[in-house]
Order: C-alpha cells, then sequence, then structure tokens
C-alpha cells in the first residue's frame, strides 16, 4: 500500500480505538494474529460549504482514489459517495453527508453554530479526517438534535474521525461466511446491530454486511461530560460478478441499517 494512504489509515484507526476500546479486541478475535485487511473506512459530515462530502474527499482523490457510486438515504436526509484505490489493499473510502437544510429551524441553527467554530483553512490538512469535533457542543444542544438526527447528534458530539472501520470477510484465513463471524462475535459477548436482521443483504445484491452496536464512550460537552455511543465495527462479504471479480460497491438498502449502529437507543 501507498506509504502516504497506510500513514493517513494509520491515524484513523489509533484515534478511532482510542473511542472504541472493542475493535482491538474485534482483531483479536477474528484475524487469529493475522493482519486485518480493511474493506473500507466510513465518514460522516454536513453539507455546508468548506465541510461537505467532496471537502472530505478532496484528500483522497489527492491520495489516487477515484470516485465510483452515489447513493441517497432519502429518511434519514442523507447523500453518499463511495471511492476506490487501484491498490486491493487500499480500504474504500465511504464518506456521507447530512442535508441539513432539510432539518428544522432550531436543528439547522446550532449546527451553523458549531460550523462557525470553524477555522477556515482547516480542512486544508488531511489531519482534519482524524481531528475529531473542531467546535464546542452543549449536551443540550446534542439532545435536541438527537430528537430529530441521530447523525447530526452524533456529528455534533465527535466530529471528524473514521465512523468505522470494516473487517473484510473475504480476506479472512479463519472465517468464510458471515454467519461464522457473527456467531463467533456473539459468542464472545458483542452486541450485534439487528436492524433489518443481523445480515444486511444478501448472495443476490451481492454484498453482506453485519455491524456491531457502537462502543460508549465520554464526551467532553461545553457543560459537562458525558457518556454516549461512540463508534463500532462492521463486517463485509463480497461476492464474485459475473466476470469473477468481486462486487466493488455499496447497497442503499443495507448501508440505511448499518447507519443505525450509533442510535442511541440501539
Amino acid at each position: 500500500m501507498n506509504k502516504d494512504i497506510e500513514t493517513l489509515f494509520g491515524h484513523l484507526w489509533d484515534q478511532y480505538i482510542l473511542v472504541t476500546p472493542s475493535a482491538p479486541k474485534v482483531h483479536a478475535l477474528l484475524g487469529g494474529g493475522e493482519p486485518i485487511v480493511n474493506d473500507h473506512v466510513a465518514f460522516r459530515t454536513f453539507n455546508l460549504p468548506g465541510l461537505g462530502l467532496d471537502t472530505l474527499a478532496a484528500h483522497f482523490l489527492a491520495l489516487g482514489y477515484e470516485e465510483k457510486g452515489q447513493y441517497q438515504f432519502k429518511a434519514k436526509k442523507l447523500n453518499a459517495k463511495h471511492f476506490e484505490h487501484a491498490d486491493p489493499d487500499a480500504p474504500k473510502v465511504f464518506i456521507s453527508e447530512l442535508n441539513v437544510e432539510e432539518l428544522s429551524a432550531p436543528a439547522q441553527a446550532i449546527i451553523h453554530q458549531l460550523v462557525a467554530q470553524v477555522p477556515a483553512t482547516l480542512a486544508d490538512s488531511p489531519a482534519f479526517l482524524y481531528g475529531g469535533a473542531p467546535w464546542q457542543v452543549a449536551h443540550g444542544d446534542y439532545l435536541t438534535l438527537l430528537a430529530e438526527s441521530e447523525y447530526a447528534a452524533w456529528m455534533a458530539a465527535w466530529g471528524y474521525r473514521a465512523n468505522h472501520f470494516t473487517v473484510s470477510i473475504n480476506r479472512l484465513r479463519d472465517f468464510a461466511t458471515i454467519e461464522s463471524v457473527n456467531a463467533a462475535l456473539k459468542a464472545a459477548g458483542f452486541r450485534l446491530n439487528g436492524v433489518g436482521g443481523e445480515i444486511k443483504g444478501d448472495p443476490q445484491v451481492m454484498l453482506e454486511q453485519s455491524s456491531t452496536m457502537a462502543d460508549q464512550a465520554e464526551v467532553m460537552f461545553s457543560d459537562g461530560v458525558q457518556r454516549i455511543p461512540s463508534c463500532f465495527y462492521e463486517f463485509a462479504l463480497r461476492y464474485p460478478q459475473p466476470d469473477g471479480t468481486l462486487y466493488p460497491g455499496f447497497v442503499e438498502a443495507s448501508a440505511d441499517k448499518i447507519f443505525e449502529s450509533t442510535n442511541v437507543k440501539g
């Protein structure tokens, strides 16, 4: 893997495990001492000037990634794109953005207040992608957003970081099916996202996915520390296309349910 790509994902991983302590345990369970290959890494953002999906994507395009797919999640008020690199060991990148203008006026006001705190040049550096929340937010404002959009509340609290990493089941040595991965995770005490079933997708759509429910971690709100859902781990099994290559895209109906891995009520 390109050294710059490896360095960036190394920083993303280091920041991710700080608030996702279950992730190294997943590695130990599924990797059996072998390296884990990441299928994709996901990011969230707001569709506001200087912070939108394309702003985040620019850092990956600069590393040789190419845009490959577009997705819409109307009920959650989200747009998304995914990006791939020619190097098969480089994780795919999935970036979503919240259509802020579709929220209520009070929710929009909170988000604009947060974004107003962001320095104009912050997103110029790749470090922005693992810098966390570049603003201060009150717990009350977090709760206001939470009542309307779990996604908006998560973004307000956690900011810019890998929302989840994804184990490529195709590249595991000791597991060949998503059922066997899920069984091992549950036996080890991990709680899986059951929205729409533990397995999202099927061989017909050429992608099966599952995920843990997010860990809990402390956030320093402007008015005190609170423990809330942080990040999670996803697992993906891809099926071959007619030409023999593995399906590289994403399935909207499945991804829609994966978003709920960070839901507070779980």
